[in-house]
């Protein structure tokens, strides 16, 4: 499994539901408050729910208030292609560990926590990141955890790489007329002082970068958004708070930020993923010299 962990909590956060297909917990929290205020933690399917526990009882335990309570944001993918996910392996401990383990700095992407059993356009996909930072000097980053999308349809740069890279060139991991159950997660944080309703604003426009890799929402597909914004602090305070907004007029930039940053979050999935075997099933890892062979007989 994989947390995400905002440096400083309650931080303004707004979801968005391309396809609901899957599960994020919590949101109806974040909704009504226009508040993130606990971790992120995406894992499999059938994981949440111990997931979902460890995450509340980390919370009690540093709890001053024999009161608290707890309501998790807690996110999945199925992973059933290549993990024996009726076996429940993900454990308390395992979770604990993850949230105990979050650092800043370098992220791994590809096989690694969440993304570990994820396959991605018929390639092995799991977690990627990427950044940018805009005009005004504010960065927004992106994470994905990426299962989803058809083979034919994959797009980088424009180029119709899915097609280039069929089934006949790199095989799929199950027939090319099976059903596909899959769906991503994105969480984005930025450093840009957002109120809750340009939080939502700015999740909405990650599926725009979904959209640029292939991906379409599709009826099977859980695909889920989470956006937060780190602009503002000290929102617990008990009196009255300053707030500081983007205007609207220069929100553009970090819609155009975010798009991108999805875009490229997905690619370096694919691209830090490597081959997996699981059960009678293979993933195969999207070779960058292939991917350059297709873009360059583009034009690219």
């Amino acid at each position: 499994m994989t947390v995400v962990v905002p440096a400083e909590l309650p931080v303004f956060a707004a979801p968005f539901r391309l396809n609901g297909d899957g599960e994020m917990t919590g949101l109806e929290w974040v909704r009504e408050s226009g508040l993130l205020t606990t971790p992120v933690a995406i894992t499999n399917t059938n994981s949440v729910g111990v997931v979902r526990d460890a995450l509340v009882a980390a919370a009690l335990e540093s709890a001053e208030d024999e009161s608290a309570w707890s309501l998790p944001v807690v996110a999945e993918t199925w992973d059933g292609r290549l993990n024996d996910i009726n076996g429940f392996h993900v454990t308390a401990e395992h979770a604990r560990e993850a949230l105990d383990s979050a650092s800043d700095g370098p992220v791994g992407e590809g096989n690694v926590g969440g993304g570990t059993g994820m396959v991605c356009h018929g390639f092995k996909g799991g977690i990627g990141t990427s950044s940018r930072v805009v005009g005004d000097g504010h960065t927004v980053g992106v994470l994905v955890q990426a299962n989803h999308g058809a083979r034919r349809r994959l797009t980088i740069d424009g180029v119709p790489v899915g097609l280039e890279l069929g089934p006949e060139r790199v095989p799929l991991p199950e027939e090319p007329d099976a059903p596909r159950a899959g769906s991503i997660i994105v969480v984005v944080a930025t450093d840009a002082p957002l109120l809750p309703h340009q939080c939502d604003r700015l999740a909405r426009r990650a599926a725009l970068g979904i959209g640029r890799t292939g991906g379409a929402g599709e009826t099977s597909s859980g695909d889920l958004i989470l956006a937060f914004a780190t602009g503002n602090r000290d929102l617990s305070s008990d009196r009255p708070i300053s707030l500081r907004m983007i205007p609207e007029a220069s929100i553009d930039e970090l819609f155009y930020g975010v798009i991108e940053a999805t875009e490229e979050a997905i690619v370096n999935a694919l691209l830090a993923a490597e081959t997996m075997t699981g059960g009678s099933v293979t993933a195969h890892r999207l070779d960058p010299g292939l991917l350059q062979e297709a873009l360059r007989a583009s034009g690219r």
